[in-house]
């Protein structure tokens, strides 16, 4: 598949830039410049024969203007194409090291590649140039998806596990502009990039023509450069830190790629070992988290709740005083809280793979294991909770469609976004304020009288990306359908004003975590009871440009709850008094979390 828009592909009888060297003239070129010369003296006799007609610009004909053109329009060309290969070659794969100091760099593979064509025969030459210019695309291709994860996740385009996330993006572009914008967007894409793979290779065989025509000045300045990246080498030298001077990040990350497939296969092994062991698969209900009985028990992620909100120093003073100020409210309401942290399996997104990490016990850090685990009967904290005779429930205020993982975590209810009655306005992710849903959620499940206890899973989504606008607290009574919000909605800052300043960025990330934190804090105010235990954590750190580059993956976790039996239960654990975990408070897995919870409370 092709551009009808790019570039025409040369040919070998294209009038070349400068005339070849005689005896690099490959077989047959004498009679094609014989016929080109033939061609030219007609052309010259014909326009010596008929004089211009009147009108005719004069400097259409032959002349030194014309040819010192096509040398500089040569030249530039050429120029473009080395720029483009060096480029390609030589480009970081973080946003953030996309300095011009980044591309003094000489890459190895640029010279292999022209010893190469200098080496082959011409219709080898050819063949191998179309084949490494392909290859330079598809090099391209990955390094724009590895600038894109690596801003949005903090880790690289994976090519055997991440395509699925694609088809994720595609759905979430259908419901921003539409079936009909989006498949244009779909095919926009994939002709782009097949004309990046023809470019490339009109690149390199531009490249290599020049190359073979100027051989001898060609082969002596590889001497030079090559001798010049072997003393770099040794040295160590670096312009930027993490990109050295003697590059070779074309081969390294076609290395990678080739592991991670080889890792894929690895892992899937690995993973169906791990699934296998399972203390808890066969303990009958009734043995089952007996310490909770007649509770009703909340599990809530807190969306992109890391632990710099609560370490950053422009951050953590605003969500500090928040969890300061709410455990101060709370236990003067009769509630104590202990808190510490989780290393969470993903980052900056792939909120599921978190969820499904707590919540199985399984560290699921791909798509691959996700998908594995959804086909399997692995016991989730949802399941025992079911199996021990609780109600099991999910709100979900970003679901927009079916959920076919429900039945994996074996739920007897799950509401999404058309479930809970909203009727007010979006904050650009988040479908409804945080506040909303879990009034939603006392509406609709816990103030039902003469029910069994229940075990709720809950999102909470107003602190996603791209944190603007930001809702407000109201009164728990002003909610209504939500259409209190409108002026809140109205008011509040665009994601476009917000997204030009890295600084303000960061701002508006902290004050949205503050209001997630506050609406839990108010809910268990108004609320919470001796019946209500009530779990909160954070799914995953924020993006980069939150976190800045190498950030960790802990994320904050607390239990808060009336009944000091329940506390005491987890007494043993080290966790920390309130709801803010301090810098030495423990560290622990997200995949550990089920099994000491079970233990805690069996």
């Amino acid at each position: 598949m092709s551009s009808s828009t790019g570039p025409r592909p040369a040919t070998e009888d294209a009038a070349p830039i400068e005339d070849p060297a005689p005896a690099e003239a490959p077989a047959g070129s004498a009679v094609e410049a014989a016929s080109v010369e033939a061609a030219s003296v007609e052309a010259t006799a014909g326009s010596a024969a008929a004089p211009a007609a009147p009108g005719e610009a004069a400097a259409d004909a032959p002349g030194p203007g014309r040819s010192r053109r096509r040398r500089v329009l040569a030249a530039v060309t050429t120029g473009g194409a080395f720029l483009l290969v060096l480029l390609v070659l030589v480009a970081p794969e973080r946003l953030g090291r996309l300095t011009p100091a980044a591309f003094v760099r000489i890459p190895v593979e640029g010279l292999v590649a022209a010893a190469l064509v200098l080496l082959l025969p011409p219709r080898g030459r050819r063949v191998a140039a179309v084949l490494i210019g392909v290859a330079l695309g598809l090099l391209t291709v990955v390094k724009l998806l590895d600038l894109g994860f690596f801003e949005a996740l903090d880790r690289p385009f994976n090519l055997v596990l991440d395509w699925v996330l694609l088809d994720d993006a595609y759905r979430v572009l259908t419901d921003s502009v539409g079936r009909a914008g989006a498949a244009v967007a779909a095919v926009v894409l994939v002709l782009a990039v097949c004309a990046l793979l023809a470019l490339m290779a009109l690149s390199v065989l531009r490249l290599t023509r020049v190359a073979v025509r100027h051989r001898r000045a060609t082969a002596r300045g590889l001497g030079v450069l090559a001798a010049a990246w072997v003393v770099c080498a040794l040295l160590g030298a670096q312009l930027v830190p993490g990109e050295p001077v003697a590059a070779s990040s074309a081969a390294g990350l076609a290395y990678d790629r080739t592991r991670q497939v080889r890792e894929g296969v690895r892992d899937q092994k690995a993973f169906a070992a791990q699934a296998a062991v399972d203390a808890f698969a066969d303990v009958p209900g009734d043995r089952l988290l007996t310490a909770l009985r007649g509770k009703d028990v909340v599990v809530s992620f807190v969306e992109s709740y890391g632990r710099v909100a609560v370490e950053d120093p422009q951050i953590a003073p605003g969500v500090n005083a928040v969890l300061d100020e709410g455990t101060r409210r709370l236990a003067a309401a009769g509630f104590g809280a202990r808190s510490g942290f989780l290393t969470s399996s993903t980052a900056g997104g792939g909120s599921w793979l978190a969820h499904a990490t707590l919540l199985s016990g399984l560290w699921i850090d791909n798509q691959q294991r996700d998908n594995n685990l959804m086909a399997s009967d692995r016991l989730t904290l949802n399941g025992a909770f079911r199996r021990a005779g609780w109600r099991t429930v999910t709100v979900m205020p970003a679901l927009v469609g079916p959920w076919p993982e429900g039945a994996f975590y074996q739920n007897d209810q799950i509401y999404g976004v058309n479930d809970l009655g909203y009727r007010g306005p979006k904050f650009s992710f988040a479908p409804m304020p945080d506040q909303y849903t879990l009034s939603a959620f006392q509406r609709l499940e816990r103030a039902k009288p003469d029910r069994r206890p229940l075990m709720a899973e809950i999102p909470l989504v107003s602190s996603h990306s791209p944190w603007a606008p930001i809702p407000r607290m109201v009164g728990w009574d002003e909610l209504g359908d939500g259409t209190v919000f409108g002026p809140i909605a109205r008011q509040g800052a665009s994601p476009d004003d917000v997204w030009r300043d890295p600084a303000r960025i960061r701002t508006e990330y902290g004050r949205s975590i503050e209001y997630s934190l506050e609406s839990l804090i108010s809910y268990v105010e108004r609320y919470g009871d001796d019946r209500l235990v009530l779990v909160f954590l954070g799914d995953h750190q924020p993006a980069p440009v939150v976190t800045g580059e190498g950030a960790g993956r802990d994320v904050p976790i607390t239990i808060v709850a009336r009944d000091p039996k329940v506390l005491e239960r987890v007494a043993g654990w080290g966790w920390q008094d309130g709801l803010r975990p301090g810098p030495q408070a423990p560290v622990w897995r997200m995949d550990t979390f089920r099994d000491r919870f079970l233990t805690a409370f069996q």
